[in-house]
């Protein structure tokens, strides 16, 4: 019985291969060893910083970037908002061509609300998973207009009873909009966290709390921005450019290679591309 059963399962999936429809292999879960391995992140665990090898490294960023912005465009706090629950799974410079236009139509939660849900659809269609965006944008702008007086609430927590806004998002809108020491956890950030050894995590969120608590206050206000920066353009997943690194003394990754170029000149690079992205 057991038998015809699997034989039955394997004909399926021929069937579904034959069409062209490839069963999708489930996403690897935060922490694993594949989930590693796609953030840049697999190997011998780094060792921890000293408080010493965090201040040096950030103050080397302050230096490079003394004033960091996000590279997501946007005109006001609920634009801000807007633009980051788009950026899920999609690209800072795919949601900026986008969006000028849908701004230029509806800059406010009562003109987006008004706008609906469709017609913001059509704005966005060059979006990955625009429909449901489509449709969290529509829900928060009237939730907004309803519930917050048009107003983007400064609470955590009112941010994330928002549809589509999540941890991540509420603490971009909080340090951009508000200037809340915040640490926004992206892809980059959970990367340089793990791989360096600066703030090992097995999801996200440890990695956030554990950034929190190692950052010096004087540093976190910026902190998230020349973090994303640095994991973006220098510190990337696959081939990372140790040799141009500001940071590359204080790092514990056990694969990396040595500097390329004295510290001045690879401020000046770091600085440089961190004044074009951000």
């Amino acid at each position: 019985m057991a038998r015809k059963t699997n034989l039955k399962k394997v004909s399926a999936e021929k069937q579904r291969t034959k069409r062209g429809r490839v069963p999708a292999k489930p996403a690897a879960k935060a922490g694993t060893a594949a989930a590693r391995q796609k953030a840049g992140t697999a190997g011998k665990a780094a060792k921890r910083w000293t408080a010493a090898e965090v201040e040096e490294a950030f103050t080397r960023f302050a230096r490079a970037h003394p004033a960091p912005r996000g590279e997501l465009a946007h005109v006001n706090a609920f634009t801000l908002l807007v633009a980051v629950v788009l950026s899920a799974q999609a690209t800072d410079a795919g949601v900026n061509k986008a969006t000028p236009a849908l701004f230029a139509a509806a800059d406010t939660p009562e003109k987006m609300a008004a706008l609906g849900e469709e017609k913001i659809r059509d704005y966005i269609k060059t979006i990955g998973l625009y429909r449901g965006k489509a449709k969290n944008v529509a829900a928060l702008s009237r939730i907004l207009v309803e519930q917050h007086g048009g107003e983007v609430p400064r609470e955590r927590a009112a941010l994330e009873a928002l549809p589509g806004v999540g941890r991540k998002t509420a603490n971009v809108v909080l340090n951009i909009a508000f200037g809340e020491p915040t640490m926004a956890v992206d892809t980059h950030i959970f990367r340089i966290g793990n791989r360096t050894g600066l703030a090992p995590g097995r999801n996200p969120l440890e990695v956030e709390m554990n950034l929190v608590k190692v950052i010096p206050a004087k540093f976190m206000l910026h902190a998230h921005h020349w973090l994303i920066l640095h994991g973006r353009y220098i510190c990337v997943a696959r081939g990372p450019k140790c040799g141009r690194c500001l940071i590359n003394e204080q790092c514990h990754w056990p694969e990396k290679t040595p500097p390329e170029f004295p510290l001045g000149e690879r401020i000046a690079t770091s600085a440089s591309v961190m004044r074009r992205e951000g």
